[in-house]
């Protein structure tokens, strides 16, 4: 099994146009995908991410500190799966139901294993 990190990127919060309601259930799907990827031993873990953050930018031992980057989509959350390919990695990130209730995007990378590095 090779192991894939999966970034979802939204355009802010992506939640906030639903209703409680709709958050509730919403929430709900979530967690029947997530308990799917447990039970299929493919989940390493998940979790969302808060929306305020730092970006730090270096150039050879200078750094600048800032805001995020001039862009519309920020990445809200993760998924560190387990797949036998990248097209079973694929596929696993188009069940995620977060594509049946708001626009998203999900970068999809392997992770490289390197000798010395947990």
């Amino acid at each position: 099994m090779q192991e894939f990190m999966l970034f979802i990127k939204t355009t802010g919060d992506h939640l906030a146009h639903l209703s409680p309601q709709e958050q509730q259930a919403h929430v709900q799907k979530i967690g029947n995908y997530i308990g799917g990827l447990m039970n299929d031993g493919k989940l390493v873990g998940a979790q969302p991410l808060e929306m305020g953050g730092a970006v730090v930018q270096g150039n050879k031992g200078s750094f600048k500190d800032g805001p995020f980057t001039e862009s519309k989509e920020v990445i809200v959350g993760y998924f560190h799966i387990k797949a036998a390919s990248l097209e079973e990695a694929v596929a696993i990130a188009k069940a995620n139901p977060i594509f049946e209730d708001t626009e998203a995007t999900m970068e999809i990378r392997p992770i490289k294993k390197m000798d010395g590095i947990n």
